[in-house]
């Protein structure tokens, strides 16, 4: 199957989701759908991101309204919550309460590490036996990383420490930590994958234990999956915040990996106010299967006309660098 820009543009509809609570500092998400013969995908790179970087992301969305993917592992998926970066324990419970019965919990941190510190000891205190990840989204130094990895180690999270994703920027960075670490903690790899310019390139030996596959921002499943065969390493299928039409895509990539030992990031849909579908979390997991999208949410969250001509010449320029690609 294929399609058209032409078929794209003329089934083009773009949505704004109001949020919950903020995540990435947005409280409205908005995304640009179009349909194909297998049905709804998904465009949704983050507005500030320019043309090239989104090239991979269309070629999800192709993929996703052109190709019809059987279950192939498993038909649930574990999932992890995912705490913003916020302090307030009133908030940081209700937040955990969206996701039921998960025993993993993903914690956005980088604020200062004393705020970092108080955020984790009250999602411990909230779920005292669950799995504990923290996201650094690059922004620590290699002194930073070191000093604090070993301090929320130490004083909030100890052996309920499940891994430590992209603390820092750089490969290079990234072994240099790991040579220098002295507690045992695993380092997971996102945006030095995600955001190489050819992610098959890239030697991880020495530098990260676990790989984040994102499917929209690696250009789809099929190349996910190559990705993950490439590097053999154990993988955590994770989102963009995408509404469930883009969720769906990365349920359909972690029913499609053999050896899935980590629960996974795609639950993000809990932090909106309403998605265009229901995914459901029970008992910790999420079901593998084609989301039905309610053409009345359709109309109610679509974007005002200038937005929907903003992604409509969005969408025409990344497709002229997919065609030169």
């Amino acid at each position: 199957m294929s399609i058209t820009l032409e078929e794209v543009l003329t089934s083009l509809r773009v949505v704004a989701l109001p949020m919950k609570t903020k995540f990435r500092g947005i409280s409205i998400r908005e995304t640009a759908l179009f349909r194909g013969d297998a049905g709804w995908a998904e465009f949704a790179p983050f507005v500030e991101y320019d043309p090239r970087e989104c090239v991979p992301w269309l070629e999800s969305a192709i993929e996703e309204a052109t190709t019809n993917f059987d279950n192939q592992y498993r038909s649930t998926i574990a999932v992890n919550a995912t705490v913003p970066a916020s302090d307030d324990e009133v908030e940081i419970e209700k937040i955990l309460s969206w996701y039921p019965g998960v025993d993993t919990v993903k914690i956005k941190v980088g604020t200062g590490i004393k705020e970092d510190l108080i955020r984790i000891a009250r999602v411990r205190k909230i779920l005292p036996s669950a799995k504990i990840r923290i996201d650094v989204n690059g922004s620590w130094s290699v002194d930073d990383a070191v000093f604090n990895i070993r301090t929320i180690y130490g004083e909030v999270a100890g052996n309920f420490l499940e891994y430590v994703e992209q603390p820092v920027a750089t490969l290079d960075e990234l072994r240099e930590l790991k040579e220098r670490l002295i507690v045992d903690v695993k380092i997971a790899g996102d945006e030095v994958l995600r955001k190489a310019s050819n992610p098959f390139a890239l030697d991880l030996s020495g530098a990260i234990d676990v790989l984040m596959l994102k499917v929209a921002p690696l250009g789809g499943i099929k190349r996910s999956l190559e990705l993950a065969a490439h590097h053999k390493l154990p993988v955590v299928v994770s989102s963009a915040l995408e509404s469930a039409v883009g969720i769906s895509h990365g349920l359909r990539l972690a029913s499609a990996i053999e050896k899935l030992d980590y629960a996974c990031g795609l639950a993000t849909g809990a932090l909106f106010e309403e998605d265009l579908a229901t995914l459901p979390i029970h008992n910790g997991a999420m079901s593998v299967n084609t989301p039905v999208i309610d053409d009345e949410r359709l109309e109610r969250f679509a974007a005002t006309p200038e937005r929907l001509e903003w992604w409509r010449n969005r969408i025409t320029e990344v497709w002229k660098l997919r065609r030169r690609a």
